[in-house]
Order: structure tokens, then sequence, then C-alpha cells
């Protein structure tokens, strides 16, 4: 017995007919479309992943510019 991801669920909720054409390895006619939010996914992705990133970056800025303003006192 093969394991159904939850995608195959996805794909077959939303259209029987074209989870069936995709189990026959038939090609889609909308690749481009899904090219392009496959791409789009992953830029967002990258970008979700940076957030924590920045945020450690802005505080020690933050703790930076309050060290300058209590030296300069």
């Amino acid at each position: 017995m093969r394991v159904i991801k939850a995608s195959e669920l996805n794909s077959f909720l939303y259209c029987e007919r074209a989870w069936w054409y995709q189990l026959q390895g038939e090609p889609s006619v909308n690749q481009p479309a899904m090219d392009a939010g496959t791409q789009s996914h992953q830029t967002h992705a990258r970008q979700v992943k940076l957030i924590p990133v920045l945020i450690v970056v802005a505080a020690l800025l933050a703790l930076i510019a309050l060290i300058i303003i209590l030296v300069g006192k």
C-alpha cells in the first residue's frame, strides 16, 4: 500500500479528474502557472526564515543607539 500525501488529497478534493490525470502521469496544462506559484512560495519561505535574524539585528542596533545616547550625556 502506497503512502498518500496531503497534497494528493487536496488535489483530489479540488478536482478528481485532474488528480486522476496527474496519477496517470499526464502533464498539466497550467504548468507555467504552477511553476510560478512554486517559485513564489519558495521566495516567501526564504523571507519568513530571515525574519528572526532581522529582529536580532534591529534589537542590537537599538541597544547600540541607546548606549550612544547614554554615553553622550
